[in-house]
């Protein structure tokens, strides 16, 4: 299924991503942070398939881990004492908790950004803030790029010293560390080669200079002004329903929610379909494509 989200307007994706990673981090309602979750690992298996899923395995799964079992041992607070550590210090139930509740935050805000930075191109970062702030657009668009391209030249580094028989995984201690040194030296290389490379290229297009024109292919259509306006309502509604403690909870000095009601019905479910809109989109489009195909 393709992406029809990430055809939207990048004023419509930029702020659907800063509304959501917003409300998953300021919302300490369990429930809420457990429809972040899954809806963030949905649209993040949706745009990268099989490496979400990994990347979940490998690296988020055993960070989740360590953080449910580091906070209990730093975090003393609360009420409920269900036993003593061996240096004396309390083993609370609301510090256990609070452990499972800040490991998938931590998980929920990587899988968001993994989302954003897929969707979220240079190009789109570039148009957005390039007029208000030519060399922070530049440089934020270069960081949330940093992390992959740097990822993706290591690993052809890595394959080409094997192929010349510099294995890092084969030989002794030492000859595994020269190795590594060789392959770093030539990372180094190849960065500042690259920044050089940007910065000519960037100075010869006159990026940052008074009154500099921009080509563009986004415009902002009908389809972007209703899915802009249904988040932006979405999101309204969720604030003031928020100011109106409808999804109150809290973990010390004991874990406490407010009382179900109809407002805490509909911000759960103003807040999964507000999480759930790059899907629900693709779904759509999806759907009319596949009738239209049937219509021919």
């Amino acid at each position: 299924m393709k992406d029809s989200f990430s055809r939207l307007h990048p004023v419509v994706c930029f702020f659907f991503y800063l509304f959501v990673i917003l409300f998953s981090m300021l919302e300490n309602n369990p429930f809420c942070l457990s429809i972040s979750l899954v809806c963030a690992f949905v649209n993040a298996v949706a745009l990268n398939g099989k490496k979400t899923i990994v990347f979940t395995v490998k690296y988020l799964i055993p960070t989740m881990l360590m953080v449910i079992i580091i906070n209990p041992l730093f975090n003393h607070s609360g009420v409920t004492i269900l036993a003593y550590l061996p240096w004396g210090n309390p083993l609370t139930l609301e510090s256990v908790l609070y452990g499972f509740f800040a490991a998938a935050l931590l998980c929920t805000v990587v899988l968001w950004f993994s989302s954003f930075n897929k969707v979220m191109t240079t190009d789109k970062l570039v148009y957005l803030f390039g007029r208000l702030s030519p060399s922070l657009s530049l440089l934020f668009s270069m960081s949330l790029r940093l992390v992959p391209k740097l990822s993706a030249q290591t690993k052809e580094v890595k394959e080409s010293q094997k192929a010349l028989g510099r294995d890092i995984s084969r030989g002794s201690v030492f000859q595994r560390l020269k190795t590594a040194a060789k392959i770093i030296s030539v990372m180094i290389s190849r960065m500042l080669e690259d920044s050089m490379e940007t910065a000519d290229s960037m100075k010869s297009r006159g990026y940052g200079l008074k009154g500099r024109t921009a080509f563009s292919l986004y415009t902002f259509r009908e389809r972007d002004f209703a899915v802009l306006s249904a988040v932006v309502i979405m999101s309204l509604s969720l604030i003031g329903l928020k100011l109106c403690h409808a999804v109150d909870f809290k973990f010390f000095p004991m874990v406490k929610g407010g009382a179900f009601s109809a407002e805490t019905a509909a911000c759960y479910i103003i807040y999964a379909l507000l999480m759930l809109l790059p899907v629900i989109i693709n779904v759509w489009e999806g759907i009319k494509w596949k009738r239209l195909q049937s219509a021919i």
